[in-house]
């Protein structure tokens, strides 16, 4: 009957969520330029605290602060949840793009655009809503509910396992829920189980100590063809990696796994659609278009830069040429090892003299289907939503792999991000009905997993 009223209140006050996720996205926060980081971590610290939660910044060196709540169940002390979320946002350019200012707000129908609405200022906030509306209603919450809200998700996380280890004991928990989720074109909450990992890298050479004149091109080697020449030996055309033993630890997918890939709905005419596509690399279709997704290793040109690429013409040969490349990783892939054959690839190929920098390394992380976690979240999705998808992993990244080992626990991803919400793009917005479900959602996710053993 509690939960029941714990809802109803949910219902009842859509319009402090609202007004808590505009004040939100009203304080850009963008890692990548370091733009109001510490202002907007203050912020969620006193949203936490005017939600009924305890809330407190962790710092550590220079690094963007952590943002620390927790609430202690009286009635179930002995079992704890943990909200990982991240309050940074991704930099808004092409800022001429956005339709209103990217950190404006603005309320059209049952949207909210703004940098971060989606992204993740909107799946933290349910996240708050839900705790508090336990304490206003019952005066109390099923279990401990703790919240990890970090500063630099968008740039890699690049300290949230010297956070974590540091903080190893205050972070102490049973089970994780991660930052996001996604929902589909048919209302129904994905239900990612994983996440894949990541290697993002730098590529970059220089020939000469300034740009040429063009007419030299016959003198000095072009740095921008043979880094072209490189990055053409890390793949085929259909996506297949060529560096010696990159698959090597690649495990192939449990029979469990290829059950829930093939209950899993995909709209291939819709998705081509979305993007503007005729057809998927490797003419994929149908189950392996899925396995793909959750299950296949990436390398990716993010971006190149040489020479002279404004408007008009000019004949210059340059001296510099760089290419940013993200590899993603599958489970038992590791970030540093897969670096090392990618140096040694490259050695091999001729090209030992092109710089490699490593900004970023992440492993992959997989919670086991089974596991009562998983019965915990289905049932509150199926209870708010209506109806849910089963994915084995979703084919993003992040630190879920530092959660998951570090603190010795499974981590599932659920949330309310539409999954044409254009996150990271120009014009990024959320819907306050997907807002009022994940929100009633995570109530129900506290409540079964309070009661399950």
């Amino acid at each position: 009957m509690s939960t029941k009223k714990v809802l109803q209140h949910v219902d009842k006050n859509m319009n402090i969520l609202i007004k808590d996720l505009c004040v939100l996205i009203q304080q850009p926060s963008v890692s990548a330029k370091n733009q109001g980081i510490k202002k907007c971590a203050n912020l969620v610290k006193n949203t936490l605290k005017k939600s009924g939660i305890n809330a407190e910044i962790l710092s550590m060196k220079d690094y963007p602060p952590i943002v620390y709540g927790e609430v202690k169940s009286k009635k179930n002390p002995n079992k704890t949840l943990l909200f990982y979320n991240h309050y940074d946002v991704q930099p808004v350019e092409p800022a001429e793009l956005w339709d209103e200012d990217p950190f404006s707000g603005k309320i059209k129908g049952n949207r909210i655009y703004g940098r971060g609405s989606s992204d993740d200022k909107g799946e933290l906030i349910t996240r708050i809503r839900a705790v508090a509306s336990f304490l206003k209603v019952t005066g109390d919450i099923p279990c401990n509910v703790k919240f990890v809200i970090e500063g630099e998700e968008e740039t890699g996380s690049a300290h949230i396992e010297e956070y974590l280890k540091k903080y190893r004991k205050k972070f102490s928990c049973d089970g994780v829920i991660w930052e996001f989720g996604h929902v589909d074109s048919k209302n129904r909450p994905i239900i990612d189980l994983g996440m894949k990992g990541l290697l993002y890298v730098e590529l970059s050479l220089r020939e000469s100590k300034m740009d040429a004149h063009s007419s030299l091109a016959v003198l000095i080697k072009n740095p921008a063809w043979r880094l072209v020449e490189a990055i053409k030996t890390l793949r085929d055309s259909s996506g297949k990696i060529l560096i010696k033993d990159w698959y090597k630890e690649v495990q192939p997918l449990a029979k469990s796994d290829i059950k829930i890939l093939k209950l899993f709905p995909f709209d291939e005419k819709e998705f081509k659609k979305e993007y503007g596509i005729k057809k998927f690399l490797g003419n994929k279709t149908g189950l392996e278009v899925k396995k793909s997704l959750v299950a296949e290793p990436t390398c990716n040109i993010a971006g190149i830069v040489s020479g002279y690429y404004g408007e008009g013409a000019k004949t210059v040969l340059p001296a510099e040429a760089r290419v940013k490349i993200d590899f993603r990783l599958v489970p038992k892939m590791n970030p540093k090892k897969q670096a090392m054959r990618l140096k040694h690839h490259l050695k091999k190929k001729g090209f030992g003299d092109i710089e490699i920098k490593i900004y970023h390394g992440e492993a992959a992380a997989r919670t086991n289907p089974q596991h009562m976690f998983v019965s915990d979240v289905t049932d509150a999705a199926r209870r708010s939503f209506g109806k849910y998808l089963l994915s084995i992993s979703s084919a993003g990244t992040g630190p879920m792999h530092a959660f998951t080992n570090i603190l010795n626990v499974p981590a599932i991803a659920i949330g309310s991000t539409y999954v044409f919400s254009r996150i990271h793009s120009p014009n990024e917005f959320t819907r306050t009905d997907l807002l009022k479900k994940a929100t009633k959602c995570m109530c129900l996710i506290l409540d079964n997993f309070a009661r399950s053993s």
